[in-house]
């Protein structure tokens, strides 16, 4: 464990601890398919907790440095592509009509959404969408410097220029390395993980180092009583359980928002996301560009559809 590591872990327990204060720690990484699929719960969580906990994110690096090279490229690409097709008929998310190419590396996508935490956190919030939705819309993964600069670009509210400087700042990098190292030191409840219906129940994954790291994505609560891992793809429910359980108040249901107000709000919003996020107000909202992908369509408000690099890659249209 890095210093930082320490630190970081020691700043989190103490702030649940003599606050009273509930954190809740997302293990995830922008490239991975099954983080992509629980967005639309996790943003209705959000929703239901703001103002309420402290939510941090920990990028894992799904796609690491010391990953062996595939011998055929070709054949890997069209092996994960059929992969995440599969995960796509459990979570219904969104898959790219064609994947380019599997990525290299999860860091250039994680020092850059790790940067843009600086930016406050709906920029934060906004340019890990944009990365997400490099490969799962795109089919190109954000996995160099220059793309996954580029895929921020247009975020209302982001300083391109900041956000480049400060993902190669050594700051940033070893932010990002004590992550790494904190997705690898699992609760030991995650270790097996039993009795769960979940396509993906999310016990921990070996690394090749033989250490074990967290299964994307999971959540750990965490708070003055203890704390509650929720590993692997859930139901909405059991999140609001983990919290529930460690909170001083039931959580109460976040108020499902008009179609317009929800575009608005999000910038773009899977089929998932429209079903669990709004009310049934009329859809599409007006104005909204539909971009069709593999498995249904992304919807983008119209300023967002202006700057998105899907709008005349994928053949959008309007309603």
């Amino acid at each position: 464990m890095t210093a930082d590591a320490d630190r970081i872990a020691a700043e989190a327990d103490g702030a649940a601890g003599a606050e009273d204060l509930i954190e809740v720690v997302e293990f995830t990484d922008p490239l991975c398919p099954w983080a992509w699929g629980s967005e639309p719960v996790f943003r209705r969580l959000r929703a239901a907790l703001a103002g309420q906990v402290r939510w941090r994110r920990v990028y894992c690096i799904l796609f690491d440095h010391d990953d062996d090279p595939a011998p055929d490229p070709a054949a890997e690409t069209a092996w994960y592509a059929r992969y995440v097709e599969d995960i796509s008929t459990h979570t219904q998310a969104p898959r790219a009509v064609r994947l380019r190419r599997v990525a290299a590396s999860s860091w250039p996508a994680s020092l850059v959404a790790k940067a843009a935490e600086a930016q406050g956190a709906e920029v934060a919030d906004r340019v890990l969408r944009r990365l997400r939705e490099s490969v799962f819309v795109l089919g190109e993964p954000a996995d160099t410097p220059a793309l996954a600069v580029s895929a921020a670009s247009g975020v209302p509210g982001v300083d391109v220029c900041r956000l480049a400087a400060d993902a190669a700042s050594a700051d940033v990098l070893e932010r990002v390395r004590a992550d790494r190292a904190e997705a690898r030191r699992p609760v030991g409840e995650v270790l097996s993980v039993h009795g769960c219906e979940s396509p993906h129940p999310g016990a921990a994954k070996e690394t090749p180092d033989g250490q074990h790291r967290y299964a994307l994505p999971t959540l750990l609560v965490r708070g003055a009583a203890g704390h509650r891992a929720v590993p692997g793809w859930r139901p909405y429910e059991e999140y609001v359980s983990a919290v529930s359980e460690l909170g001083p108040e039931p959580l109460p249901a976040p108020a499902a928002l008009d179609p317009a107000q929800a575009l608005a709000r999000y910038r773009t919003l899977t089929e998932p996301e429209r079903a669990l996020l709004t009310d049934d107000g009329s859809w599409p909202p007006a104005g909204a560009v539909r971009v069709d992908t593999g498995n249904g369509p992304l919807w983008l408000h119209p300023e967002e559809a202006a700057v998105h690099p899907a709008v005349g890659r994928g053949a959008p249209s309007a309603p």
